[in-house]
Order: structure tokens, then sequence, then C-alpha cells
């Protein structure tokens, strides 16, 4: 029987042919914390009494979920986590790096047919880079930390393949909340979800990783592309990895899969997930009027260049409403810095926004943009539960960053075809 990506890089990892369904113990190629899970990392480490880490180069903290710091309880975990990688001599990215699921692909720390490990459930991002990773709980990560291997049971593989070319001002978080929406937040509960057809090869990089990052979403172990071109130049052009020195995986062409599921882009348009539910998804054409209080464009979903760029032309020449808090959060200090360079961070101030430093602070609710009770955000994130940015009595709306940059200049959730439009005629 031919394999899919899941099985190849399993069996690879632990040494043996390796089915669905199986049980096994795996070397882990990297691993990480962010600041939300690191402190119990650094507990079960030294509980196991261990004093040395596996490999030093295979293991790294992020501090960016609350960063800066907020509070001095918060300001206690970073001193640890500062003081536990000088210790060990492994790599701290601290405040103002960036969000995990972009620093990480940006330093070079995960390639093609890799196995990786992250204690934070958005990991699933990298599969964009043909790598097989998934998010544990931090106690597991530790376990990885000290003998650099986990175990796995082998998921079924889902196939989905998206065709077509989407309409202006359809992108790819709107393929994804479609999806989402289509296959459930329990859909693909523990199986690894392919990525495949046209409309993916077509998308960049930056759109690809907003795809990956929500299959979790679905439920899914892992989320995973092939490798092309554009991820070779990723590497190369990010963190100086030479193509040479990669090794993509793909399936079979007979591999088994679970289910396999055809969408068509081009049908698609703009999409919303309402409160409080990722799969509570609506075409924007048919959500009524719904008046907002913030607008949040960031995170590893959306916080990428591109994401940047798109929503810059949007607001550019233009004042947010007089009534909405607009919040920037460019996902990692490289993009800020392109950001800055290429005069979006100005067309955001000028607009009325507040750029903040990268980091996750409003998508997780920790800091910055916290909403009070019955407030509405729309928010370019992965994830809408009750109290997602700090507050259970609020109300969250998902969408890509041309509709929350639409929904900014005009106080309510907003259709992007009409400035897109309008664009068009000015240019």
């Amino acid at each position: 029987m031919k394999k899919n990506i899941a099985e190849k890089v399993l069996s690879a990892h632990a040494g043996k042919d390796l089915r669905a369904g199986d049980l096994a113990v795996c070397k882990v190629d990297f691993c990480f914390g962010q600041d939300g899970t690191s402190s119990l990392i650094i507990d079960s480490f030294k509980d196991s009494g261990r004093k040395k880490v596996f490999d030093p180069r295979k293991f790294s903290m992020v501090i960016d979920h609350s960063a800066p710091s907020p509070n001095t309880g918060v300001s206690e975990i970073h001193k640890k986590m500062r003081r536990f990688a000088a210790s060990k001599g492994v790599k701290l990215y601290d405040v103002g790096c960036g969000v995990c699921h972009l620093v990480i692909p940006e330093s070079g720390h995960v390639l093609p047919g890799h196995l990786v490990l992250g204690a934070d459930s958005h990991t699933c991002t990298y599969g964009a880079l043909n790598v097989l990773s998934t998010g544990v709980g931090s106690t597991d990560l530790a376990m990885t930390l000290i003998s650099g291997k986990n175990w796995f049971r082998v998921p079924e593989s889902v196939k989905i393949v998206i065709n077509g070319r989407p309409a202006k001002g359809v992108y790819s978080k709107d393929i994804i909340l479609h999806i989402a929406g289509d296959m459930g937040a329990n859909g693909c509960t523990y199986h690894s979800i392919e990525f495949y057809g046209s409309t993916i090869m077509s998308l960049s990089l930056d759109a690809r990783f907003t795809i990956t990052n929500m299959a979790v979403e679905m439920g899914a172990k892992f989320g995973v592309m092939e490798a092309d071109e554009k991820v070779f130049k990723f590497l190369r052009e990010s963190a100086g990895i030479k193509k040479g020195t990669i090794k993509p995986v793909a399936a079979d062409r007979d591999a088994a899969y679970i289910m396999e599921k055809v969408y068509d882009a081009s049908k698609m348009e703009p999409m919303v997930a309402k409160p409080h539910r990722v799969d509570n998804g609506v075409k924007i054409s048919r959500l009524g009027k719904t008046k907002i209080d913030e607008a949040f464009i960031g995170t590893c979903t959306n916080g990428r260049l591109e994401d940047l760029r798109i929503a810059q032309a949007i607001l550019k020449g233009k004042k947010i409403h007089r009534k909405v808090r607009c919040i920037i959060a460019p996902a990692s200090a490289k993009i800020f810095k392109k950001a800055e360079k290429l005069g979006y961070i100005k067309t955001f101030v000028e607009s009325g926004c507040a750029v903040v430093s990268p980091g996750c602070g409003p998508c997780v609710g920790t800091h910055e943009g916290v909403l009070a009770d019955g407030e509405t955000a729309i928010s370019s994130a992965n994830r809408n539960f009750k109290g997602r940015m700090g507050n259970p009595n609020s109300f969250i709306y998902l969408a890509s960053p041309a509709t929350v940059a639409a929904s900014a200049l005009e106080g309510k959730i907003a259709d992007p075809r009409n400035h897109i439009r309008l664009m068009s005629k000015r240019d």
C-alpha cells in the first residue's frame, strides 16, 4: 500500500514502517515553547532530574503571548525563561521578536520533511513548508526536551483539493473559513489534512500559512502541503537554507485517505465566522448590519507582510471610523521592519490605527485591546471563542485582513469588495 505524507514522515522518524493507527516513538527534529506554556515545561524538565536538554540547537522559547509583560506575575515567568535559556544554552526569542509561528520558520529551525512539536496549538502552521508539525501539552513537550523523542499514533489522512481562481476580495482566510464551516470544528479530529489543488499552488507562502494555521480549528493533528519552488525560495531568502539540503516529502499517487473533499475557490465569497465558533461561518453578503467597536489585524494567522499590504491598500488616504479602535500587530520584527520600509506603518498611523509591538497580545486577550462587556470586535485571528480577546462578555467575528480593514473604515462589518472596486476606479 502506498503512503501519504504523515505515514512517510512518521515512518522515517520512527525508523520502521508505519500505517494509520500504528503507535510509535519518533525522533523529533525541533520543539519549542512560548511564554504561556514554558513555565510548566521548565518545571517538568527540572522535576525529571535531568541537567541537559537533548540538543540545545533543537529547542527554543519565544516570549510572544504577553509581550511586553502586562503584570509582575508574567514578568516572573519571563525571567524564569531567560534564566533557563541562559543556563541550558538554548535560544530565546525575547520581547519584540514576534509570534513563535513567524519567528521559528523565519529563523530556519524547521525544514520540509521535519517532525516538529510545539507547546502551542497552532504549531500546525509549518505544514505550509511541508513540515509535519503539531501542538502538544507542556509536559509532553518536556519529555521531548529530555529525550528528543515522543510517541505518536499515526493519524488517518484527509485530502482537501482546492481549485479555481478566487475572485477579487476573496483571500486564503475566506477559503479556510469556508472549509471550516463545511467540515465542522470536529470534522477532522486527530486526522492529518493534506491540501492540494491549483488554488494552493497559486497562493503565496504567506497565504498558505493562513490555511495550515487553521487546520487545528477542524480538529486536525497536522495540516500539510507539498513543497514547491515558493517554499524553497522562502527558506533561501529568510534563513539562507540551500535547496540541496532540503528533503521534501510527497504522498504516493495511490495513498490512502479516509476522506477526500474538493472545493471551487472561484465560487467563494468573503467569509465571516460569527461568535462563538470558528465553524460558524457565513458569506458576508448574508450577514446583517453588525456594528463593531474594535478591529484587529495581526496574529500567527494573518499578521504577515502580505496581510499588512492588503490592509494598508484599503486604509491608505482614509480615516478609521470615529467609533472604532483599530489595532495593528505585525507578527514579527522582520515583518515590522519591512512594513515600515514600504510605508505601511505610516499609512496605519495616519489612518488612526494603533500599531503595537510584534506579538500575540490582542489575540489571546492578555493585554492590548481587551474588550469591554458587550463590545464587538472583528479580528484576523484564528479563534473567536468566548473570552478569547480577554472578556467572555464580548463578541468576536473572524475575517480576512481586507474585511477587517474595510470594517474599521465603516464602523460595521463591511464587504471589502466595495473598497477594492473604489480603489480600482481611483487607480
